[in-house]
């Protein structure tokens, strides 16, 4: 056994038993949090502005600080641009974290000297914890593979700036640098084809223990190093390939087919990282959920998913939320962002600790007929249906079809490009449509009210989503395919890649 491997399981019990202390004491950990981040916060113009002065206790801030999108925080992240120190957290950020945005465009995330660890040791801490609880070491000594944006940051405003993976990029540990791949070279083509093509040339003869990415690109990659390889399965060409890290979108729809291509066992690690912070990760293996990061730098609030388009929604501590209930997401952080609505919505499966999973994105629904469907009804559904005939699906997006040319019934249309097709197409779209009537009340309403016709499939031609994902240039890094909109947008564009009945 090797250095590296003896010692990752005394520091792995260290921080497991640190991590399960504070897991343990998370609505105390909450409040230490809320009144450090409010007294480092009174010395801001943000402070100053909302009276932290006079904030004790969580009444106070949640009366005194709104509810924020990003576009509210342009004036002051202007302030900051303009040279100002001290405006929404102490100091200047260390660096602008770039990514998509939606009214706003690209958006730039603060991250500050003091909110950088939570992103760095967040990382870590899910290894960790996979390392008290399995005993597994072998991997560390092995070729590392993380799947990233470009490291290469450019200034805005005079402050480094890049994509949230690149700037980690640049604070992997030292113990751990010479394991990584791709190279710093690889990893700064912004092109993904060219950039997959040097990643797997780079990789294809090495020792990879652990890949790390989106899941869709992992596909990606997976399948273009056994075209490369003439190798039926990542596992010939990596024998001790152990560990698969995924984050960003949820991993069952793509688990049966990203397992077969792999073709054997590994275990795997479910992160949640954002720009604004590092959520949480899962700290066991046969535990649904993930851990919410409940000390490391982050104010946690939560808002009933379905009051948070209302003036004045309901918000919620830690300890006033319930299981099983859909929240949108509201962090305080310490790099300036107050009372942020990150977008995302959120559902706990345990208290005890506060395990979490992603349901969705507030703006990413489909209430064309008051059904708010969300993206895990539409997840949940398609995973059972392609489980129960036996076919295997790629990607998918769902867009209402309000005025269907033929004058019919409105109806929830469903783009699917299939790895492996459904025995009967008709009997999957019905089988789906049951699920869906399911899990969703205000759904079935409307088909057994006859409001709504049942969902239709448009089959994709393979590889189309990725050509789209290309058209539009937003193929690989941390790029993900929406899979609900409430309008036709992706629908209509998708266009090119749609087969026609009965072709392949």
């Amino acid at each position: 056994m090797r250095v590296k491997s003896v010692l990752a399981t005394p520091f792995a019990s260290m921080i497991a038993r640190r991590i399960r202390r504070w897991s343990s004491e998370a609505h105390r950990a909450q409040e230490y949090w809320l009144h450090k981040l409010v007294t480092e916060g009174r010395k801001t113009l943000f402070g100053r502005d909302h009276g932290f002065q006079h904030i004790s206790s969580y009444a106070d801030f949640s009366r005194q600080v709104p509810l924020r999108s990003y576009e509210d925080f342009i004036p002051y992240l202007q302030k900051v641009y303009d040279g100002q120190s001290d405006v929404l957290w102490k100091g200047r950020p260390l660096y602008f974290a770039k990514s998509s945005g939606t009214t706003a465009g690209i958006k730039y995330i603060p991250i500050s000297k003091d909110s950088i660890s939570n992103h760095i040791n967040t990382a870590r801490n899910a290894l960790l914890m996979y390392i008290d609880e399995t005993r597994k070491t072998d991997f560390v000594n092995g070729r590392m593979i993380f799947l990233s944006g470009s490291p290469r940051l450019e200034l805005h405003h005079g402050i480094p700036t890049g994509r949230l993976s690149g700037i980690v990029n640049h604070h992997v540990p030292r113990y751990l640098r010479r394991n990584q791949l791709p190279s710093f070279e690889t990893n700064c083509i912004e092109d993904w084809e060219q950039k997959l093509e040097c990643i797997v040339q780079e990789t294809i003869n090495e020792n990879m223990t652990l890949v790390s990415g989106i899941p869709p690109w992992m596909q990606m990659y997976f399948e273009r190093l056994l075209q490369v390889s003439g190798k039926t399965t990542v596992k010939e060409v990596f024998p001790h390939l152990q560990l698969i890290i995924y984050g960003g979108v949820n991993f069952e729809p793509y688990r049966a087919r990203l397992l077969s291509t792999i073709g054997g066992s590994v275990d795997t690690i479910e992160t949640y990282p954002a720009s604004e912070g590092f959520i949480a990760f899962q700290d066991k293996q046969n535990e649904p959920g993930m851990l919410l990061n409940v000390d490391s730098g982050i104010f946690f609030e939560f808002v009933p998913a379905q009051e948070i388009h209302e003036p004045q929604p309901t918000r919620l501590r830690l300890a006033d939320v319930e299981l099983d209930t859909n929240y949108a997401l509201v962090l305080s952080t310490n790099a300036g962002l107050w009372a942020y609505v990150i977008g995302d919505t959120v559902k706990f499966v345990s208290k005890n600790p506060y395990r979490l999973i992603v349901t969705g994105r507030t703006k990413h629904f489909i209430s064309a007929f008051g059904e708010h469907v969300i993206a895990e009804e539409v997840e949940s559904s398609l995973m059972q249906a392609a489980q129960e005939h036996r076919c295997q699906v790629t990607e998918f997006t769902v867009a209402p079809q309000v005025n269907p040319p033929s004058g019919n019934l409105p109806y929830h249309e469903w783009f699917i490009e299939f790895a492996e097709e459904p025995a009967s197409l008709s009997d999957f779209a019905r089988r789906l449509d049951e699920l869906m009537c399911a899990r969703n009340i205000y759904y079935n309403d409307l088909i057994s009210g006859r409001i709504l016709q049942p969902l239709r499939i448009t089959r994709i031609q393979k590889g189309g989503f990725i050509e789209y994902m290309k058209s539009i240039g937003k193929l690989g890094g941390q790029n993900k395919l929406p899979r609900l909109a409430n309008d036709r947008s992706i629908a209509d564009a998708l266009t090119p890649w749609i087969l026609a009945a009965g072709t392949d």
